[in-house]
C-alpha cells in the first residue's frame, strides 16, 4: 500500500465514507442522511409536480388578478392545487421521513381534490364557468393530475421501505 493510499484510506474512515456512516455520525449535516424521495424515479416526480406548481400557479396568479369576476371559484381552485404541488415538490426534494409522511398526505389530499372537482365539474358544469387545474379529472393537462397524486403514493409508500 503506498503512502498515499493510506491516507486516503485513513481519511475516508475519519468521515465514515468507509464505514458507511451518513448523516450526523459522520460528522455531516443531518439533511445529507435524510432518504432521497427525488432520487432515482422519485426525479421524475420532482419534475413533474415543479412543472404543475408553475404552470398552475402562473395560470391562477393570471386569473385571479385579471378575470377574478368570471369565475373566483376555479381560479381560487387553481391557485390551491399549486400551493399542494408546491408543498408536495418541496417535501420531495427535502427527503426524511416527516417529509414523506407529510407528502402523503398531501398527495392523498391532492387526490380528493381531483376526484371531487372533476366529478363536480361533470355533475354541474355551470358551477365552474372556467377551467381549474382539476376540472374533469385533469382533462385539459391530458389527465396528468388524476395520475400524479396515485404515482406519488406508491413512490412515497414504496420509498418508506427501500
Amino acid at each position: 500500500m503506498t503512502e498515499d493510499s493510506a491516507a486516503g484510506k485513513a481519511a475516508e474512515q475519519a468521515t465514515g465514507n468507509a464505514t458507511g456512516e451518513t448523516g450526523k455520525a459522520a460528522g455531516k449535516p443531518e439533511s445529507a442522511g435524510r432518504t432521497g424521495l427525488g432520487q432515482g424515479p422519485g426525479r421524475l416526480l420532482v419534475m413533474l409536480y415543479g412543472v404543475f406548481t408553475v404552470a398552475a400557479a402562473s395560470r391562477s396568479i393570471y386569473q385571479l388578478i385579471a378575470q377574478y369576476q368570471e369565475a373566483p371559484l376555479a381560479y381560487i381552485l387553481s391557485a390551491v392545487s399549486a400551493a399542494v404541488y408546491a408543498f408536495i415538490t418541496v417535501s420531495l426534494v427535502r427527503g426524511g421521513e416527516g417529509a414523506r409522511k407529510a407528502a402523503m398526505v398531501c398527495c392523498a389530499l391532492e387526490l380528493l381534490g381531483v376526484l371531487t372537482v372533476g366529478t363536480w365539474t361533470l355533475a354541474d358544469p355551470s358551477a365552474f364557468p372556467d377551467q381549474t387545474v382539476w376540472s374533469d379529472y385533469g382533462m385539459g393537462y391530458l389527465f396528468i393530475p388524476i395520475f400524479l397524486p396515485v404515482t406519488g403514493l406508491l413512490w412515497l409508500r414504496r420509498s418508506r421501505r427501500g
